[in-house]
């Protein structure tokens, strides 16, 4: 998997990272965290782990992640969060499915058959049933977990499509947009596993109205926004 690029957003989180990239040790890709550079705990936590870590030039999740994939070099990407909810297990197989198959993105999800999560909660499991729907009803995504963002891809597919979402509606900009420029996408089993340590820095109904009027807007725009 040499060529391959985790982008690892990283705010606050000192107690989970270190943990997540010691697991990561055993594979042979390369790693870039992304997150402010006033965090300096995060910074110190991680300074004897070999990573290149990465200022975001602004603030918020999908800031993170679009600084990431503009940095990548590889022709693969994989969005790996940092807070020990996604298996480092799963990457050798979601990689292995992407260059078997013509898919440009490999979407991990919790509600196929064979897969689950230890951090769910019943507000985020109705509210990602929802905005899945309506993905599929709008754009006729045939993915089923429109708000996980355990995801692998191919980088310059990624870059042709123009990511500008600075917080937590990249989450379905990602996809939205991948389908309207009729790139492949599929969709593979995951287990999340319950986070190590802090709180889910998403607020379900706040960020939840941002990402609908997000997918409205999406819809009623132009093929290429």
């Amino acid at each position: 998997m040499q060529n391959l690029t985790l982008v690892i957003p990283a705010k606050h989180e000192k107690e989970s990272l270190p943990k997540v990239l010691h697991e990561l040790k055993k594979f042979e890709l390369k790693k870039k965290v992304i997150l402010e550079k006033s965090d300096k705990e995060t910074i110190e936590s991680i300074k004897d782990f070999d990573c290149e870590i990465i200022f975001q030039n602004n603030k918020g999740y999908g800031d993170a992640l679009i600084h990431g994939i503009n940095n990548i070099e590889t022709d693969f990407f994989c969005i790996f969060n940092a807070d020990g909810s996604f298996n480092p297990s799963e990457i050798d197989q979601m990689f292995k499915k992407i260059n078997l198959s013509n898919s440009d993105f490999i979407f991990a999800s919790r509600y196929e058959k064979l897969s689950g999560s230890d951090d769910d909660t019943i507000i985020t499991f109705v509210g990602n049933y929802i905005f899945t729907y309506i993905g599929k009803i709008f754009f006729n995504l045939n993915i089923t977990d429109i708000l996980y963002t355990f995801v692998i891809g191919k980088t310059n597919k990624a870059k042709e499509l123009n990511l500008s979402c600075r917080d937590f509606t990249f989450c379905v900009e990602l996809p939205i947009k991948a389908k309207k420029a009729n790139m492949n996408l599929t969709t593979i089993p995951s287990k999340e596993r319950r986070r190590i340590a802090g709180k889910k820095k998403v607020s379900a109904f706040k960020d939840g109205f941002k990402i609908l009027m997000y997918i409205i807007k999406l819809f009623f725009s132009g093929k290429n926004n």
